[in-house]
């Protein structure tokens, strides 16, 4: 796996420090293609996960990106998308993040 690919463990962790997680919903189960709303994911959370997504892994998310991944794969898939144009240079963007 290379170090810029952006998992569904990094979604889970990220979902989890921004927004918390739903008393009611097992994250650690088949997510993937289960709507962000099922999960109790309304938009401002999705609106301050893709913020997170931009901060950690030095890619921008248009909003139109954000709603129209309704679920954890697209989100997933979207996100990876934006990070593959980037190829090094992301990577080296998110290594100089940790390390500032």
């Amino acid at each position: 796996m290379s170090a810029h690919e952006f998992t569904v463990e990094d979604l889970l962790r990220i979902l989890r420090e921004g927004a918390g997680a739903d008393e009611g919903v097992d994250l650690d189960g088949d997510i993937l293609d289960t709507d962000f709303e099922s999960l109790g994911y309304e938009s401002l959370a999705m609106l301050e996960t893709g913020s997170r997504i931009e901060r950690e892994f030095g890619v921008t998310l248009d909003d139109d990106t954000l709603t129209d991944a309704r679920t954890p794969r697209a989100l997933i898939e979207a996100v990876n998308g934006a990070l593959a144009p980037s190829g090094v240079r992301g990577v080296a963007h998110h290594l100089s993040q940790e390390t500032a």
